[in-house]
C-alpha cells in the first residue's frame, strides 16, 4: 500500500501469526529495494486486544525496528479495513486500531481516510541546535514518534540526507528524531522527511505532518488546518484542536492498495 508515497507491506495475521515474517532480518529483506518486495515499513494487522477496538497493528521500520507509530500507515489501514470488513468496534461509529501510541479513531471522510491521534503534549517551540544557511527556525513535536521541524527558505535547496541524517544523530534526544524540512508555497507548505529507522529520505511522512502542522501554528506561520505538500506531489492535512496545554491532531491523506500477492520466500 501506498499513503501520498510512503509505502508498506501490510500483512493480515488476525486469522494466522506472523511466525518468523515479524522477525528484524526478515522485515529487513521484504523492505528491501531491487532483492525483496520493496517498502518504507511492514505492516501486521492483528486482531484487537480491547473490545471497544476494531483492530490492531503493529508497525515494523524498514531495519526491522518496531515504531511506536506511524500515521500514513495507520491512514492506509483505515482504507482497507472496509475491504476487509472489519467494523466499529464498541457503541460507537467509527474505528478504533489500536497502535504501540494508544488507540487512534479512524473514519473515511468525504476525500480519503482521516485519524485521530492521541493528544501531542511535548513540543519544544525552540531547539537549542544551531541552524545552518537557509534555515529560519528549529522546533520538536513527540507526535506518536520525535520529530524535529526545521523550517526553511526553500526544502528544494536541502541537502535532506547530509543535513537529515546530521541532526536525526544530534544530542538533542538521545534516541535521535526523525527530521522534518517545511517551507512555504502559496496556500500551503511543501515538506520534505529524512525518517529514522528507514534512515533516509521518504516521500512522505504522516506523523511529520502532525509536527510540522504543530511547530507551524506555535510560530504563528498557520492556522488550527495545515496542508502540506509531499515529495511525493500528494497533500497531507493537518487539523488541529487546543486542549489545555495539548493539541489533539487529525490527519487526512491517503491509503491505495498498490497491489496484493503472496511471499515466494516466506521464511
Amino acid at each position: 500500500m501506498s499513503g501520498s508515497g510512503n509505502d508498506f507491506v501490510v500483512i493480515d495475521v488476525r486469522q494466522e501469526p506472523a511466525g518468523s515474517l515479524e522477525r528484524p532480518e526478515v522485515i529487513q529483506e521484504l523492505c528491501a529495494r531491487g532483492t525483496g518486495v520493496g517498502a518504507d515499513g511492514v505492516v501486521f494487522i492483528a486482531n484487537p486486544g480491547h473490545s471497544d477496538a476494531s483492530l490492531a497493528m503493529r508497525y515494523y521500520n524498514s531495519d526491522g525496528s518496531r515504531g511506536d507509530f506511524c500515521g500514513n500507515a495507520t491512514l492506509c489501514v483505515t482504507s482497507l479495513s472496509s475491504t476487509l470488513g472489519v467494523r466499529p468496534g464498541g457503541s460507537g461509529p467509527e474505528l478504533v486500531i489500536e497502535t504501540d501510541n494508544g488507540p487512534v479513531s479512524a473514519r473515511i471522510g468525504v476525500r480519503g481516510p482521516e485519524i485521530d491521534l492521541p493528544a501531542v503534549a511535548d513540543v519544544v517551540p525552540q531547539v537549542e541546535l544551531a541552524l545552518k544557511a537557509g534555515e529560519l527556525q528549529m522546533g520538536f513535536a513527540l507526535a506518536g514518534v520525535p520529530h524535529l521541524v526545521v523550517r526553511c527558505d526553500d526544502v528544494q535547496t536541502v541537502d535532506v540526507a547530509t543535513r537529515g541524517r546530521e541532526l536525526r544523530h544530534s544530542n538533542f534526544r538521545a534516541s535521535g528524531a526523525n527530521v522534518n524540512f517545511v517551507s512555504e508555497r502559496v496556500g500551503d507548505w511543501s515538506i520534505r522527511t529524512f525518517e529514522r529507522g528507514v534512515e533516509g529520505e521518504t516521500l512522505a511522512c504522516g506523523s511529520g505532518a502532525i509536527a510540522s502542522g504543530i511547530l507551524l501554528a506555535v510560530w504563528k506561520r498557520s492556522g488550527d488546518a495545515t496542508s502540506l505538500m509531499t515529495r511525493s506531489g500528494r497533500l497531507l492535512t493537518v487539523r488541529l484542536a487546543r486542549d489545555g496545554a495539548s493539541w489533539r491532531p487529525t490527519l487526512a491523506g491517503e491509503g491505495r492498495v498498490v497491489f496484493t500477492g503472496e511471499l515466494a520466500e516466506a521464511s
